[in-house]
């Protein structure tokens, strides 16, 4: 299942960004929570977020509800690629 949620958040992301070769999904688990992270361009940034956070809010609430029935939390977070490194 945590594939899916990876690819799903993968396709949307990619939907969005300008640049999609500039596009890294990780993910980092832990015992109880998975963490997606996405690491885009300072350009794609703000496409992926949205205005006031929409589009990252509702990434996050489709993840939420795709991943209601496992176990583990996922969470997705979304870094700038000059934060990142």
């Amino acid at each position: 299942m945590q594939d899916k949620i990876v690819r799903l958040v993968e396709f949307i992301v990619r939907e969005f960004a300008e640049n999609q070769e500039e596009i890294s999904i990780t993910v980092e688990e832990k015992e109880d929570q998975i963490n997606i992270v996405v690491t885009a361009s300072a350009t794609d940034m703000g496409k992926i977020i949205g205005k006031q956070g929409r589009i990252a809010k509702s990434i996050r609430t489709i993840v939420k509800s795709v991943s209601s029935k496992e176990k583990k939390k996922y969470f997705v977070e979304i870094r700038d690629q000059v934060a990142a490194e």
